[in-house]
Order: structure tokens, then C-alpha cells, then sequence
């Protein structure tokens, strides 16, 4: 039962992204002077947003960023599967050292820090350079002060994953909720807002956010997976 309900919404996926392939028009020129023009017009005028370069990555070309997260996904699960099966057959090693007590006291500082910098970068990825990206990777570099500072500091994997799954769900559903509200995936069907304030550019926001959770997760597992490698 489960492999026919799992066969369904697959064909009834693939349906709808075949159906708006066909109607796109490949080969045919839609823009007189190429895309830049479009990109930069709006990029301001309706989606409300400071940053051509996110709109660009989160909106116009939303469909290349799903794909990428999706190769970090697919490398961390790699890596994964490599040093898993490396435990099994050799002794344990660690890379860990003990730091003096300069560094673990301003770690402590730093940490939390070093967070807010990750989470406001992602958050005002819309309005100024930055996004979930960067932001992420941010937040995976305050794990590793963490992991570098103190032999028994541990993440929990258990939230990580939620974390990372709950994301990626997100991001994908609110391509899917384009579908059914314009037609294409990923359409932005939020009102744009007001430029230049951080509630604007519609689901730009949003999505950056949960790339932004997604690839903090993912890079802080990996993290901590090769610095407790078995092997």
C-alpha cells in the first residue's frame, strides 16, 4: 500500500513539473535585450526586494538553489556513509586538543555571537549581502570554535537532523504552494511588502531562512563528524 500511495504522488509530482516545463517555451526569445533588464526591474518594482543577487537565486532561478542544497544533502550523506563504515574497520582517532583557558573563556563569548551574526545574515539576506548561505555557513563555524575548544563538547544529531529535514521540507513546500497559487514552482505568492523593510520580497525571506537553517545544520554535522573521525 505504502509503495502505491508513494507511486501516486510521485507521477502526480512529475505531471505537474513535466506540464510546466511545456509551457515555458524553450528556444524562444522572450527578452530583447537578455534578462539583466528584467532581473534588476523587478527585482524592486514587484518583489520588493534591495538585493538583485537573492532575488536572483532565491526567485528567478530558485529551482538552481533547491538543486544545490541538494547536492550539500547528498555530500553530507556521502561522508557520512564513508567514515561510518571506516569505523568498523579501524581503531578510533580524534583531532581534538585541550585549549588553554584564554580560549575557552572567550569562546564562551563568542559562541553566542558568532550565532546572532549567522541568523541576522540570513534573516537580512533581502536587504543586504548576505543570505543562507553565508549565514549558515556562519553558524557551522560557531560549532567548530566550540568543538575546537572542548574535547567533550557534542551536538545532538537528533535535532540537527529535524532540523535539516524540517528545512528542506519548507523549501520545497513553498515551491510546491507556488504551484498551486501561479503555476510554476516557487512563484512568489506572499505580498511583496514595502522595499527596503525586513517583512518585504514575499516568500524570499522565508526561504532564505530555512536555506539558512538547512545548511548550518548539514555543514555543523559534517563538522563534527570529521573531527571525531574513527579512523
Amino acid at each position: 500500500m505504502k509503495k502505491i500511495i508513494v507511486i501516486i504522488l510521485l507521477g502526480t509530482l512529475g505531471f505537474y513539473t513535466a506540464h510546466t516545463f511545456f509551457d515555458i517555451g524553450f528556444g524562444f526569445p522572450h527578452f530583447e535585450h537578455g534578462v539583466k533588464d528584467v532581473y534588476l526591474q523587478k527585482t524592486v518594482s514587484d518583489l520588493k526586494v534591495s538585493n538583485t543577487v537573492t532575488s536572483i537565486v532565491v526567485n528567478f532561478r530558485g529551482f538552481d538553489t533547491l538543486g544545490e542544497v541538494t547536492v550539500l544533502f547528498l555530500a553530507v550523506t556521502a561522508l557520512g556513509g564513508i567514515l561510518y563504515k571506516r569505523r568498523h574497520e579501524v581503531g578510533e582517532r580524534s583531532v581534538l586538543f585541550s585549549a588553554s583557558s584564554i580560549v575557552t573563556s572567550g569562546s564562551k563569548l563568542l559562541f553566542p555571537a558568532i550565532i546572532l551574526l549567522g541568523v541576522y545574515v540570513f534573516i537580512h539576506g533581502h536587504l543586504s549581502p548576505g543570505g543562507g548561505f553565508q549565514g549558515g555557513t556562519i553558524i557551522a563555524t560557531g560549532f567548530l570554535l566550540m568543538l575546537l575548544t572542548y574535547e567533550n563538547y557534542s551536538v545532538n544529531h537528533t535535532v540537527l537532523s529535524l532540523v535539516e529535514s524540517l528545512a528542506g521540507i519548507a523549501f520545497a513546500g513553498i515551491g510546491l504552494l507556488g504551484f498551486m497559487h501561479g503555476g510554476t514552482f516557487l512563484q512568489n505568492f506572499i505580498e511583496p511588502g514595502v522595499l527596503n523593510n525586513l517583512f518585504s520580497g514575499g516568500v524570499i525571506p522565508i526561504i532564505y531562512i530555512m536555506v539558512g537553517f538547512k545548511v548550518g545544520a548539514e555543514l555543523t554535522g559534517v563538522i563534527y563528524t570529521v573531527l571525531h573521525e574513527k579512523g
